[in-house]
């Protein structure tokens, strides 16, 4: 172990001087951040290192749903379609501050289109060959299907069919070519970074001294001593010496496993591009529903209101991890037509572009297989890395990531030879524990509350957090203070984030801390304004302040298509 350098953050001076660890988990999106959680509730003692900030690599560009995958029928994957439904009504239950149900019509314009080549490419071609549009009769056929494994008890709407002219009432702004609707629930998670929050912060406090997460650093290598890490802030180096190492890198495994000596050739991820749009008329069109596009390529095309915005995405095309992803020009008019498809007479441009993320699935290796059609299931190969007991996870989604996560422990907890004792399903989930389920709950949780701040702040602040909110209201004054280009936030918030959420860059706060970025409107003011907010519990002098705001606006630019100079002012 080497010897203590007062230049590195507390909690990687922490991890440099832990001893004994059993876990060591590398990758700290939703997946590993959620082993990290069932580890930890096991009495296990984990560690996890992130070469970025937490959930900024594949688990920061979901399209924000949270879905049993009925496409994934076709592929004949039952196992997953039910434990994707399973997930998807535990986390309504488990996480009801962020994931809520979600309204989801599909607009079919045949009648029989698929009915042959579906089962076609399930039975023989096994994902290969060139998908078609799916008519109403394969698409009648999936929902049956998925009601029966998504009932969950009742609680969930059986999926109703209409014909155009009803269709047009409910929606009258839809194409008028179509010929049915198919509408159906599903979830969606509206600040999926949050979410990862939690699950990360319940893991903390789970492991009671035992457990350990830290960002912003890499697996560099790996012998004797453990796996080599290097702090991407100090430069510095060290081992950090376990007796099981997982690799949850997502989209890098592969990369992770060779700089720690282990070729492997598990991965084959495909980009997703999204655009977030400012268009009150396309916002008003979505009747409050997501509306679930099948184009007649074949790849799936969702537009759904989201923060008074609305998303659109997304794009299944192979890409290379190693290389940044960007959402392209092409993508953009891709988008476009399909809107311009869908919703005919409503008119979209890149004036209305307020932001877009791009992101890499994390997929096996495909060959052949069409990006659409490849399995979004998992899988876990057992490895050694230096002698050590390893295990990739291959694949994964955000819908299951609980389920996964315990799959995962369990695996580890075989190698170490310790039970599982702890199930996490029906946990609430941070700021989902307590939360209140009706109106009146709802009422009497702000009323008990409002003896301190204003109705409006509190119901503000349980919509932000959950229940965790009562921990930001005891850090805020009477009275806070507004950030001024950033409507809804405040000073002394952002404050508390800095001091207690792991901040180290002020892009950290602005992408996954809060929603100020994805909404749009962001200026230079925002990010001055924000930055000069976190400066002090982060300890930066004016100068730090200055590149910080230049490194954020690089990437805010080069990124997500964010150009300070044209945006105006955050309408939150």
């Amino acid at each position: 172990m080497s010897s203590p350098t007062s230049s590195l953050r507390a909690d990687v001076q922490a991890l440099r001087d832990a001893e004994d660890l059993d876990v060591l988990i590398i990758g700290g999106g939703i997946n590993g951040l959620a082993t990290l959680r069932d580890l930890a509730l096991q009495g296990v003692s984990v560690a996890l290192v992130e070469r970025g900030d937490f959930v900024s690599g594949a688990s920061s560009a979901s399209s924000h749903m949270v879905h049993g995958g009925i496409r994934y029928l076709e592929n004949g994957e039952f196992r997953l379609v039910k434990e994707a439904v399973t997930e998807r009504n535990d986390l309504l239950k488990t996480a009801p501050h962020y994931v809520k149900p979600l309204e989801t019509t599909i607009p079919i314009y045949k009648t029989f289109s698929g009915i042959l080549s579906a089962p076609f490419r399930l039975l023989v071609t096994h994902g290969r060959g060139k998908p078609n549009e799916r008519g109403a009769l394969l698409i009648k056929v999936g929902l049956i299907m998925y009601d029966t494994f998504s009932r969950d008890g009742g609680s969930v709407p059986r999926h109703k069919f209409l014909g155009k002219k009803k269709s047009l009432a409910e929606l009258p702004k839809l194409n008028h070519d179509l010929a049915y609707t198919a509408t159906y629930f599903d979830a969606s998670m509206h600040d999926p970074e949050r979410i990862a929050l939690d699950v990360l912060r319940d893991g903390i406090e789970a492991g009671a001294g035992r457990t350990q997460a830290v960002n912003y650093v890499s697996a560099v290598g790996a012998d004797a001593n453990g796996v080599r890490v290097r702090d991407e802030v100090s430069g510095e180096e060290f081992s950090v010496k376990a007796k099981v190492i997982l690799n949850t890198a997502g989209p890098w495994t592969d990369l992770a496993n060779e700089a720690m000596g282990l070729k492997t050739q598990f991965m084959g991820g495909t980009k997703g591009s999204h655009i977030v749009l400012d268009n009150p008329e396309l916002l008003a069109a979505t009747g409050g529903r997501e509306i679930f596009f099948e184009h007649s390529d074949g790849r799936i095309v969702l537009i759904y209101p989201l923060k008074d915005r609305v998303l659109v995405g997304t794009t299944d095309i192979d890409a290379d991890p190693s290389k940044p992803v960007v959402c392209t020009d092409d993508e953009i008019e891709y988008f476009f037509d399909l809107i311009g498809h869908v919703f005919p007479t409503i008119g979209v441009d890149r004036s209305q572009i307020v932001y877009t993320f791009s992101g890499i699935r994390p997929l096996p290796r495909h060959d052949d297989t069409a990006p659409g059609f490849v399995s979004r299931d998992y899988r876990i190969v057992e490895d050694e890395i230096a002698g050590t007991p390893a295990m990739s996870l291959v694949g994964g989604k955000w819908t299951t990531f609980r389920a996964l996560a315990e799959h995962l422990s369990m695996k580890t907890l075989q190698k170490l030879r310790r039970p599982h004792r702890v199930s996490t399903q029906g946990l609430s989930i941070g700021g989902g524990a307590g939360f209140p389920a009706t109106p009146e709950q709802r009422r009497r949780w702000v009323a008990a509350r409002t003896n301190a701040h204003s109705a409006e702040l509190v119901e503000a602040m349980l919509e932000r957090y959950g229940t965790r909110a009562d921990t930001i209201l005891d850090a805020l004054p009477a009275e806070p203070n507004p950030v001024a280009d950033a409507p809804g936030y405040y000073r002394e918030e952002l404050e508390w984030i800095a001091a207690n959420e792991q901040v180290v860059h002020l892009i950290d706060v602005l992408l996954r801390r809060t929603h100020l970025a994805f909404v749009g409107g962001m200026t230079e003011r925002t990010l001055r304004e924000v930055a000069e907010a976190v400066s002090g519990p982060l300890g930066w002098d004016a100068d730090r302040v200055d590149e910080e705001i230049a490194r954020t606006t690089e990437i805010l630019r080069s990124a997500h298509r964010v150009d300070l100079a044209q945006a105006g002012v955050a309408r939150i």
